[in-house]
């Protein structure tokens, strides 16, 4: 079965496990998802079954949007209400002032994953060495935020919705809100909206392509050609510049890559 469509994970279970749940449910073998969630966060999770699996890498995923609450005054090693260690109260912030933190952190901003994350530290996750109490840093990175707004303030929780690029971390993005406003803080809430295009939709069924971060190409060859997987010829396609494409065929689709000749990504997907 060759399907893609998102799903809305709840709250408190693992990416991996939900997808457990929903291979089972749909009785399917192969199957896998896009952009993992936090074990404590809910929403929208891009789920693949059997070939669409290899579009992964080729699907705009971009902004992702993300509803958050951040708890001022709270403080935990997992940045989230997960593994909280100390509440304290704290001052209000003026609506002004959280608006103008917010004004400051569009555009590009570099900052440190958190420690209890999926990211990988010589092969190994970085919350696996976490839990087990070894020392490590992780390397900066650098997200870009396209929107911020303020949807709710009732002291202490700071409600917001964001807009970022792909690879961002919320939760380390609450902390610098919080950094920024004078205070510690936590998030206690996190929903991921949408990745892209891509929002749920009671698990309806996608067309991938309508999701490829490609341009569609034609070629003028003989369809055998991709039937077969034969060579490819740069000279028989409509667009010869360089690039990535996908270009159906009957039922089929295939995805090139044109440079200094014309080679295949993924071959024969059927549609």
């Amino acid at each position: 079965m060759n399907r893609i469509f998102v799903v809305k994970k709840p709250s408190f279970v693992s990416s991996n496990r939900y997808l457990s749940q929903i291979k089972r449910k749909y009785r399917v073998k192969k199957a896998g998802f896009s952009g993992t969630l936090d074990p404590f966060a809910s929403g929208t999770l891009v789920v693949a079954f059997g070939q669409y699996t290899k579009f992964f890498q080729f699907l705009k995923k971009s902004p992702k949007v993300y509803k958050a609450t951040l708890w001022l005054g709270a403080v935990s090693e997992t940045l989230d209400i997960e593994r909280v260690t100390k509440i304290s109260d704290v001052p209000k912030v003026s609506k002004e002032n959280i608006l103008e933190v917010f004004q400051s952190l569009i555009g590009e901003i570099t900052y440190t994953p958190p420690k209890y994350s999926a990211k990988r530290v010589d092969g190994k996750r970085a919350y696996s060495l976490a839990r087990d109490g070894v020392d490590f840093e992780l390397k900066k990175i650098t997200s870009e935020i396209f929107k911020i707004e303020l949807l709710n303030y009732s002291h202490p929780f700071l409600t917001f919705q964001i807009e970022v690029s792909e690879g961002s971390y919320i939760r380390s993005i609450g902390t610098e809100i919080a950094e920024r406003l004078n205070r510690v803080g936590i998030l206690s809430y996190l929903h991921r909206v949408s990745e892209g295009d891509f929002k749920f939709r009671d698990e309806i069924s996608e067309n991938p392509i309508d999701f490829l971060n490609l341009v569609e190409n034609f070629y003028l060859g003989d369809s055998q050609d991709l039937e077969l997987g034969r060579k490819l010829e740069i000279s028989n396609f409509k667009n010869r510049e360089i690039g990535k494409y996908f270009v159906r065929n009957g039922n089929f689709l295939s995805i090139i890559e044109i440079g200094k000749e014309a080679k295949y990504l993924l071959n024969r997907v059927e549609l």
